[in-house]
């Protein structure tokens, strides 16, 4: 049998060590497949150039593949992928502002993204303190405590949130469906807020039940989301959400949808 020492985090610094690969690894970190070629103007390389980029990040283990027809596909290869990526928003220095359109997209990523497959930013902090505020979870206020062992993204110790009963009659009552093969609560650090948002079953649940209702929209080219205005006056009426937490101008009615072929 052969022997092993120690991990070897060089390895996955080395996959990480190229700005092309970050930039398609977060492009991926809403949780949807793209194709190459998304990925390619996204990473701002050609496509013979992305091929290679995608080989080192499918033989790291952290994409994976799959094929529809004669096209292919790549999404991260599962939600450890999206909390190491949030993690590393942490500690990665941030990028400056040079532009107006690099000055849009940074706003909205603040206002409101997806974390690999919930909501963050600061409408996916609203949400998390106005479930704890009508005692939907518990176990902890939202704040980020370093002090005391907060840990970041899922690592180390994690504030000990649970749902209510009245939590369970809330997500029964919005329609929220929670998948049993993982923990129903988790939470991040948001990395932009330096609070809790609400990630495990519960979190994807409830961003899949606000995209079946169109109340929130994917942006067409960056893991920000658009809160519809039917969505603006839904999460108030539900949760109480102030209207200053949208500081973006309403989406057009018109705006297409995303298409399936994009996951």
């Amino acid at each position: 049998m052969p022997e092993f020492g120690d991990v070897d985090l060089s390895a996955i610094g080395a996959v990480l060590a190229d700005d092309a690969r970050c930039r398609m690894l977060l492009a991926l970190d809403d949780g949807r497949a793209l194709p190459a070629g998304r990925l390619a103007a996204e990473a701002g390389v050609a496509a013979s150039t992305a091929s290679g980029h995608l080989r080192r990040l499918l033989d790291a283990g952290l994409v994976a593949v799959e094929t529809h027809g004669r096209h292919r596909y790549y999404r991260l290869s599962g939600p450890e992928v999206g909390r190491l990526l949030e993690t590393l928003h942490h500690f990665a220095p941030r990028r400056p502002v040079r532009s107006l359109r690099q000055g849009t997209r940074a706003a909205a990523l603040r206002d409101a993204r997806t974390c690999y497959d919930h909501l963050a930013g600061r409408l996916g902090v609203a949400v998390m303190a106005a479930l704890l505020d009508r005692g939907h979870l518990e176990g902890g206020d939202g704040r980020y405590d370093p002090a005391s062992g907060d840990a970041r993204a899922g690592f180390g110790r994690q504030v000990d949130y649970a749902l209510t009963p009245a939590g369970h009659e809330f997500l029964d009552g919005f329609g929220v469906r929670v998948t049993p093969r993982r923990p129903a609560v988790r939470y991040c650090v948001d990395w932009t807020e330096q609070r809790h948002h609400l990630s495990g079953a519960v979190g994807r649940g409830l961003l899949d039940r606000l995209l079946e209702l169109d109340w929130v929209r994917r942006a067409e080219a960056q893991r920000a989301v658009d809160v519809t205005p039917a969505g603006r006056q839904g999460l108030g009426e539900l949760l109480g959400i102030e209207q200053t937490v949208f500081t973006r101008p309403e989406p057009a009615a018109n705006m297409a949808t995303r298409g399936p072929a994009e996951g």
